[in-house]
Parts: structure tokens; sequence; C-alpha cells
């Protein structure tokens, strides 16, 4: 089992992206955030961009990018991504030229109703893991090729609730729960982070998985007023958008990191060990190296015969 590090960071739940970023230079850097157009995302892309960054805003909507890019400012650019189609992000790694410094998994769905790709895969694990998976390993060569590349996935709390289910995946047997397939997926992003940082090592390629925090943004649109009441009563206290993107920032340039991989930080540190009873922390479920290669095995499988796996 992989043991949560000492905090070796000087920021805060409170610390900004801006404040994380400050004193870094990105000059020659080029970065892809998913789901820069809304959340934060924007103000992921914001901080890197500000330090020099070359930033692609990979987008559902590239009218939306594009109004975020103009808004930012700097060398931002827009390119259309749907992680829940993989020939959308087969196209995507296909166009793809040269090194790539910095990628950040930030899209995602949340808590929707029982929905379901083409392929019959559950939507938020097919889009939270799956498209991030092949877009990551699709990406592979470019983050080789970049030399002390970074990749950043984004997790959250609520993988304490459930592990991966690999009996069924895709609530094909039980009865679908949009809490625990959120949850799941988030697990997923968590153990990719594990068993990519250990293929990858080699490559000079780093990767961690993050939790940013609770933000009001878009992605909690399917979220009950009892649930985010539920959340206020449990003591969770919501972040700016900026402060939601401190975590990710920092993982993705901070020199304080230099060759730290396959880990889960929170609150702009790394995760202590969740105990039972607790709040925040890292589960030994989402951490676990048997579990992390057996998914990487699965979604190697499953996505297979997309042709967009590097590696």
């Amino acid at each position: 089992m992989i043991e949560p590090i000492s905090p070796v960071t000087p920021f805060t739940a409170r610390s900004t992206a801006a404040e994380v970023v400050r004193g870094v230079d990105l000059t020659g850097r080029r970065a892809v955030v998913t789901g820069g157009a809304s959340g934060i995302g924007i103000e992921t892309a914001r901080a890197l961009a500000g330090a020099g960054a070359e930033v692609t805003l990979a987008v559902r909507d590239p009218r939306a990018g594009e109004r975020v890019a103009a808004e930012i400012g700097g060398r931002v650019r827009v390119a259309s991504l749907d992680l829940a189609d993989q020939g959308s992000v087969a196209a995507f790694t296909a166009a793809w030229d040269g090194p790539l410094h910095i990628l950040v998994n930030n899209a995602g769905v949340m808590m929707t109703p029982e929905l379901r790709t083409p392929q019959g895969w559950e939507l938020q694990f097919a889009t939270n893991h799956l498209g991030h998976f092949a877009l990551a390993t699709g990406l592979h060569r470019a983050l080789a090729a970049a030399g002390r590349a970074r990749v950043v996935a984004l997790s959250s709390v609520a993988h304490l609730r459930e592990p991966v289910d690999f009996d069924d995946l895709h609530f094909r047997v039980r009865a679908y729960d949009a809490r625990a397939a959120y949850a799941q997926s988030k697990t997923a992003n968590a153990l990719f982070a594990v068993e990519a940082n250990r293929r990858w090592a080699d490559d000079g390629i780093t990767v961690n998985a993050v939790h940013p925090g609770a933000i009001l943004t878009n992605l909690t649109r399917h979220m009950s007023r009892e649930d985010l009441d539920a959340s206020v009563a449990s003591g969770y206290v919501f972040k700016t958008p900026e402060q939601g993107a401190a975590t990710s920032v920092l993982v993705a340039v901070s020199p304080l990191l230099e060759g730290v991989g396959g880990r889960y930080f929170e609150d702009c540190a790394p995760a202590r060990r969740h105990v039972p009873g607790t709040s925040g922390g890292v589960a030994d479920h989402a951490l676990d190296p048997g579990a992390a290669d057996r998914l990487w095995r699965v979604s190697v499988d499953t996505l297979g015969a997309f042709g967009t796996l590097g590696a």
C-alpha cells in the first residue's frame, strides 16, 4: 500500500491558484485543461496562462471555450473534446502535435440520472475515468517527449464512499445509484494516478490525483437542495473557484513536488490516510496498487477497439 507523505508545501485550503503559481515561470511549456470553459477549469487555465504557459482548453462547447480564452488572454487555444465520445477523444489526440508538459484532467460529470453511452457504459464512469484514460494514454508520447511532464487527475472526497466494483462497473446488475456511480468514478481517477505514475515514471512523467474541495459550480447541477444542505451541515466549507483550482495548479507546476507521483492531494497538501468516522483524507482502496493495475488492464480491454491508447 502506498503511504501518504507528510505535507511539503506552505499553502492551505484557503490558498488560491494565483498564489500557488506565483514566482513560477511556465514560458515555453504547453498545457491541456479539460473542462477549461467553466468552474475551476477556468481558474486553472487562468493561472497556468498567467505564468506564461500555452494553454489548450479542451471543451465540449468550443464557443464557450472561445469566450473564456478571450477573457483570459495570453496564449490560450481552444479544442473540441467530448470525453464521453471515444471518437472525439481519438480526434483530439490524433490532432495534437509536439510535446505536452502539463495535462489537467479536470472535466467531469456528477450524480447524473442513469445515462449511458452508445456502448452501454455508465456515463459517469465513461466520462470521468474512461474518457480521461483514453486521453492521457493517447497523449503519452507527447508527455514523454516533454521531459518532466505532469498529469493531474481530479478525484473527489466522494471516493471515500465506494471502491471500484469490478464485477459491475456499469450498473448492469445492481440498481443504479447516482452517488455510488460518481464515487466509483472518483476512486478510478485516484487509481489511475497510482498506476500511470508507476508505468510512466521512467518516461519522466509524474501523475497525481487531487481533491479540489467543495465548490458550487456547474458540476453540482444534479445535486438536490437536500444534498447541498447536508454537505453544509456535515461541516463542509465551500471554496471559491480560485481556491478550488489551487491544488490542481500546485500539483501541476510547483517545484516543491518535483518527482512526487502516485499520490492524492487535498487542500494544497498530500492527504493523510482516511480514518473511518472522520472527514477527508484518502481511502486505502484509492491507493491500492493491485486495484490500480487491474483497473488499467480493464480499461485497456474496454477501450482497445478504439485505437486511442498510447501506452
